[in-house]
């Protein structure tokens, strides 16, 4: 099975968990297992929360008061995209785990941990960033789009 769909939303947090239930409710439709789908919403609530946060003020006009979530589940693998129109990194950030107290700069941590895979970097030709990452999906038995 190929699911993919792409959101354009604005740069408020009230975004951030539409995109959420919409991952989850298309990995529960897909039959995904629990547990894969809580890990990639965490996930993606974080890159969206960054993006919310950090990704305006790009010098590339009005885009930047909105940000980009683009998900795909194809076969075995589900792979996540979020891009933003914010300043960008001047170079691909070190990720480091945070301080045991500190309240911000979890995020990307975060997403490391719980993605197999992740790349962070700049939008090609364009200001703004990136943060894609992807998890190899494991299934229930009884998938509701079968069942329903």
């Amino acid at each position: 099975m190929s699911i993919w769909w792409s959101l354009h939303l604005r740069r408020e947090a009230a975004s951030v968990p539409l995109a959420r239930r919409l991952l989850i409710g298309t990995m529960e439709t897909a039959g995904v297992d629990p547990e894969i789908s809580y890990d990639l919403s965490v996930a993606l609530t974080e890159a969206c929360a960054n993006a919310v946060e950090h990704g305006g003020h790009g010098s590339h006009g009005g885009s930047s008061g909105a940000y980009r979530v683009t998900a795909y589940l194809d076969g075995e693998k589900c792979r996540i995209e979020v891009a933003d129109a914010g300043p960008g990194f001047p170079r691909v950030p070190e990720i480091r785990p945070a301080r045991v107290d500190a309240e911000h700069g979890r995020g990307l941590c975060l997403i490391r941990e719980l993605a197999d895979h992740v790349h962070i970097g700049a939008k090609p030709g364009r200001g703004g960033t990136v943060v894609s990452f992807d998890k190899i999906l494991k299934w229930k038995k009884d998938p509701s789009l079968l069942t329903a």
